[in-house]
């Protein structure tokens, strides 16, 4: 069996992931276990057009906020500024009270 290369780690949003299937989907025929449950479950919790949510958080130029925190937030839609500092604890991030106000009224604006 092949070995394969990890050669880029980027953290994807359930978006992303969506997309990646569906092109899994359009390249098999069948597709395997793991696969298909994991469709099932995107076709649940995915937000169609998180991209465009990406691209604006990341217009927004937060420091210290990297793109694993945007795929979070992303898949989250934390709606108060106590939900992302919620979704945000898990990091050793700070991010300023504006910068987390920013935030929040641009995920509500896409919600």
């Amino acid at each position: 069996m092949s070995q394969p290369e990890l050669v880029k780690e980027t953290p994807m949003s359930l978006a992303e992931v969506n997309l990646e299937v569906a092109k899994i989907k359009k390249r098999d025929k069948e597709l395997s276990f793991r696969t298909q449950r994991t469709d099932e479950y995107l076709q649940h919790f995915a937000v169609k057009d998180a991209h465009k949510l990406v691209e604006t958080l990341k217009k927004l130029e937060i420091p210290r906020l990297k793109e694993e925190h945007i795929a979070k937030i992303v898949d989250l839609l934390p709606k108060t500024v106590d939900d992302l500092k919620g979704v945000l604890q898990g990091y050793t991030v700070t991010v300023t009270k504006d910068n987390l106000k920013k935030i929040v009224d641009e995920v509500v604006k896409f919600a």
